[in-house]
This record gives structure tokens, sequence and C-alpha cells, in this order.
């Protein structure tokens, strides 16, 4: 026998138990702290709908905005140049613990092209006469690759994802004090209806 409102095994349909969970559902039982609960709950839940996906858009629009001139910035002022190798063998440290390999280089400077001789880290198999491309400034100074856009684009997801856990951090805390609120309050009313219970039954005990 099929049971009106549920399935041929007797349990709920996955859309009813959801509405359930959710209190969306008529229930005479429900008291009116529940009813509170969830009209604060829902009006939580829109308010987190409509301000975190705008804030989290926001915010990323400015991160990508902010790395997209940081790009053209650095692509304007770096340049890739052709070192060579004029002596190897040299030592540096990174600190006090790191110490590597190092080899005298010439290289153009970006700006006018005149030969800049400067220190670099060395590579594997580094011989004198051998080219390598590396990246520098307008002076000349040596420097990191500018910044790629892969990294833009992360930056900016990054940024939108902390602006929407920012938005709804506060929303689920206020939810939370309400749901313990709420649940206190349950708890006084239980109480206050056990007391009653041994009222009535001391008063309804046979002589």
């Amino acid at each position: 026998m099929t049971v009106r409102g549920f399935g041929a095994g007797g349990a709920a349909p996955p859309l009813r138990r959801l509405r359930r969970r959710l209190g969306l559902e008529r229930n005479e039982l429900r008291r009116r702290v529940d009813r509170v609960q969830r009209a604060i709950a829902l009006a939580l839940l829109v308010l987190l709908l409509a301000t975190a996906p705008a804030v989290a858009a926001w915010c990323g629009g400015l991160a990508y905005d902010a790395g997209l001139r940081a790009e053209r910035r650095e692509h304007a002022q770096r340049q890739q140049v052709w070192a060579t190798v004029v002596a190897t063998g040299g030592i540096a440290s990174s600190g006090d613990q790191y110490v590597h390999e190092t080899v005298q280089a010439v290289w153009p400077r970006a700006a006018d092209g005149r030969t800049r001789t400067g220190t670099l880290p060395s590579w594997k198999g580094a011989a004198v006469g051998d080219r390598k491309r590396i990246w520098v400034d307008r002076e000349g100074r040596p420097t990191v690759r500018p910044r790629p856009h892969s990294r833009t684009v992360t930056d900016a997801v990054y940024a939108g994802a902390a602006a929407a856990l920012g938005v709804g951090a506060p929303v689920l805390l206020a939810y939370v004090v309400v749901r313990r609120r709420c649940d206190r309050y349950r708890d006084r009313m239980w109480d206050a209806a056990w007391a009653r219970m041994d009222t009535d039954a001391g008063h309804n005990r046979p002589s």
C-alpha cells in the first residue's frame, strides 16, 4: 500500500524532505518561536543571496583591474635580452643558509642598448660564451618576468571568494545567535510544560 505523500517504501520524497528541513512545510505543531526562527533564517538567506554575489563581483573586478594595470606597467618596463657569460665559478649567498654558484655576464640595457656587466645565478653546464635570455628593467638590472595574466585571474577569483566569505560570515553568525536564543527559549518552554504536567499529575492523583 502506498501512503499519500510518501513513496512505495514509506519514505518522504526528496523535495518534501528538503522543504521540511528548511521549515517551508506547513505544520500545525510548529510553535511561534519556530515560525519566527524560520522567518529570520529566510530573511538572512535573501540578504546573503542579494549581497554576496554583488560584493564578490565588485571586489573581484577591482582586483582584476589592478592586476591588468600591473601587467601593462611591468610589460612596458621590462624586456628580455640575451646575456653572454664571460666568467664562471662565482659563489653567492642568499641569506645565512643558501649558497649558489654564479656567472659573470654581459647584456645590453633595455633603455639605450649599452652593455651592462653583472652577476647572474649559474645554470647547469654554464660555460664562457654561453648565452641565456634574461628579463631586465629599463636600467638593465636583472629582474623577474612580468606579471602573467593567469596570476591576475587567480587574484581576482581569490578576492571575489574572500569578499563572499566576508559577507557570509556575519550573516551566518547572526543566524547562529538567533538559533541559540530560540533554542534556549524552546528549552524554557519544555521545562515549563514538564512542570505543568507534574503539577497536573499531582492534582489528578487518586486519593
